[in-house]
C-alpha cells in the first residue's frame, strides 16, 4: 500500500508540474523569424543566426514557401501563441527587417546599415564560449541609451522589451543566465547596434594560480622555485581571456554560481564574450497595424497637419465606399437567394398542374399502374408480331414477349431456324475447304493442302501447330 501511493503522489506532482510548465511556456512572448520574397544566402544564413538568438521561445526549423502570404503566418500565429513577426526582407540597393507586434500591430521598420554573421564573429575570438546549454533559457536583454526624448524611441523600447520575457529580479535563478543581448541607440546618427554575448562568472581577489587549482587544471610550475610562489605571484602562467578584472566588470554574487569559486557574497567578475550575429540598424518608419495602416512616424518624409487630415479623410472615404459596395453585395446575394425560392415554388406548381392525378406520396407504389404498364408493353408485342409474322399470336403462349430475340427473315415468314453464335455463324457447322477425306489428316501434310488458299503466297495467321517464322512476313514463291 506504501508504495502504490507513493507512485500515485509522484504522479500527481508530475501532472501538476507539467501544467504549470505549460502555463509559465505561454505566458512568455513567442517570435517567428522568417523572409519574404528572394533573399541570398548570406540573408538566409542571418535568419538562422537571429533564430539561434530568439532561443528557446522561436520556430526553430519554420518553413517557408513561395506561396506562403502574410495572412498565412496570421492565421497560425494565434493557436501558437506567437507575439512577434521578425521579417527579413532584400532588395537591390538594401536588406530590410521589420518587427510587427500581433495581432494588431504596430509595425516597425528597420534598415539593416551592415551585419556580421556567427561563423565571422566566432572566426576573429581567440576562444569562444559557446555550447547547447547556453540556449536553453532566454538572454538577458539590456537596452542603453533609449531613455532620450521622442515618443518613436519610446516605442522601439517598448517592443524591445516586450520581444524577451520579463525577469523578476527577486525569484531569478542567476544560473540560467547564459547569455545577454544588448542594444545600443545612438543618438547622434540614429542607429541602433545589436550585440549577442555569452557570460561567465569568474571569481576575483586571488592570484590565476589559485584559480586554476580552483577549476581542477593544473598550471605549469616547471620554472617557480616554491609553492608560494603560485599562490603569491602566480608568474609565467597563461591566461586565455584577454580582458582585464576592474572597477567596470566586478560585482557581488547575491546567489551562488555555477563554476568554482563562485560563493554568494563574494566578489566575481562577469566577463562577457561576444558570439554574433551582429548588427547595425536604422528606423525608417512607424506603422499601424500588420501593415497598410496609418504612418506614426517617419524618418526622411515629414507631413504639415493639414496633409495628415486630408489623407486621413480620403481614407475615411475609401472606407465608407468599400462599405457600401459590401452592403450591396449582400443585397444581391439575398434578392438572387429569394429569386431561386420563388422559381422552385413555381416550378412545384407547374408539374403538379401537369400531373394532377399523381398522389402527394410519389414513393408508394401502385400496383394498378404496373399492370396497365404491362398490358401496354403486350399490346404493342402482339401488334409487332402481326406485322413481321401475319398470324395473330397464341395467346396461351406469351410467345410475344421474346419473338423479337430470334432473327426474321424479310422475303419469308420462316422465323425460326438453325441456332446461330452471336457472331452469325452457324453453330457445328463444317468449314469449307475440311472434307471427310483429309478431317483426320495432319495439317500441311502435302503440297495440294497448300495450293487451297493461295497459290502464289502463304501468310501464316498464327493457327495452332504452326510457328511463325522468324524476321517477319514471309512468303513462298511460286515455283517455275
Amino acid at each position: 500500500m506504501g508504495k502504490s501511493k507513493v507512485r500515485r503522489n509522484q504522479k500527481k506532482a508530475r501532472v501538476s508540474a507539467n501544467h504549470v510548465a505549460e502555463e509559465t511556456y505561454g505566458a512568455v512572448p513567442h517570435t517567428f523569424v522568417f523572409q519574404r520574397g528572394q533573399i541570398g544566402k548570406n540573408v538566409a544564413q542571418l535568419i538562422l543566426d537571429v533564430r539561434k538568438v530568439m532561443q528557446p521561445y522561436t520556430a526553430e526549423s519554420l518553413k517557408v514557401r513561395k506561396k506562403n502570404v502574410l495572412k498565412d503566418f496570421v492565421s497560425i500565429a494565434g493557436p501558437l501563441g506567437v507575439t512577434h513577426f521578425v521579417i527579413f526582407s532584400k532588395t537591390p540597393s538594401s536588406v530590410n527587417l521589420r518587427v510587427a507586434r500581433l495581432p494588431k500591430g504596430p509595425t516597425l521598420h528597420f534598415k539593416v546599415v551592415k551585419y556580421s554573421l556567427v561563423k565571422d564573429v566566432v572566426s576573429t575570438l581567440k576562444k569562444h564560449r559557446m555550447h547547447e546549454q547556453q540556449f536553453t533559457h532566454h538572454p538577458l536583454l539590456i537596452l542603453n541609451n533609449f531613455g532620450s526624448s521622442g515618443m518613436h524611441i519610446k516605442l522601439m523600447a517598448t517592443m524591445f522589451q516586450n520581444m524577451f520575457p520579463s525577469i523578476n529580479v527577486h525569484k531569478v535563478n542567476l544560473n540560467n543566465i547564459k547569455r545577454c543581448v544588448l542594444l545600443n541607440y545612438n543618438t547622434e546618427s540614429g542607429e541602433i547596434e545589436f550585440r549577442h554575448y555569452s557570460l561567465k562568472v569568474v571569481p576575483v581577489g586571488m592570484s590565476r594560480g589559485v584559480k586554476k587549482l580552483m577549476q581542477e587544471r593544473c598550471p605549469n610550475m616547471n620554472k617557480l622555485e616554491d609553492i608560494s610562489e603560485l599562490l603569491i605571484k602566480g608568474t609565467n602562467l597563461s591566461e586565455s581571456e584577454a580582458e582585464q578584472d576592474g572597477d567596470h566588470n566586478i560585482t557581488e554574487l547575491p546567489q551562488a554560481y555555477s563554476g568554482r569559486g563562485n560563493m554568494a557574497s563574494q566578489q566575481s567578475a562577469v566577463r562577457l564574450t561576444e558570439i554574433g550575429p551582429r548588427m547595425t540598424l536604422k528606423l525608417s518608419k512607424i506603422e499601424e497595424g500588420m501593415g497598410g495602416g496609418n504612418i506614426l512616424y517617419h524618418s526622411v518624409i515629414s507631413k504639415t497637419e493639414e496633409e495628415i487630415q486630408e489623407i486621413l479623410k480620403r481614407k475615411e472615404a475609401q472606407l465608407k465606399a468599400k462599405q457600401e459596395r459590401r452592403k450591396k453585395q449582400e443585397q444581391n446575394v439575398a434578392q438572387k437567394k429569394d429569386q431561386r425560392e420563388k422559381n422552385k415554388v413555381k416550378s412545384l406548381e407547374g408539374m403538379k398542374r401537369k400531373f394532377p392525378e399523381a398522389d402527394e406520396d410519389s414513393e408508394v407504389e401502385d400496383p394498378g399502374a404496373q399492370e396497365d404498364t404491362a398490358k401496354a408493353y403486350s399490346d404493342d408485342d402482339a401488334e409487332y408480331y402481326r406485322q413481321a409474322v401475319g398470324l395473330d399470336p397464341d395467346e396461351g403462349i406469351g410467345i410475344y414477349l421474346f419473338f423479337k430475340n430470334f432473327k426474321i427473315c424479310p422475303n419469308t415468314k420462316k422465323t425460326f431456324g438453325r441456332k446461330m453464335k452471336p457472331g452469325g455463324k452457324a453453330f457445328n457447322k463444317k468449314k469449307p475447304g475440311i472434307t471427310e477425306k483429309n478431317f483426320g489428316k495432319k495439317k500441311f501434310q502435302t503440297e495440294r493442302t497448300f495450293a487451297n488458299k493461295n497459290k502464289d503466297k502463304f501468310k501464316p495467321k498464327g493457327k495452332p501447330g504452326f510457328k511463325k517464322p522468324m524476321g517477319g512476313k514471309q512468303g513462298f514463291k511460286k515455283r517455275k
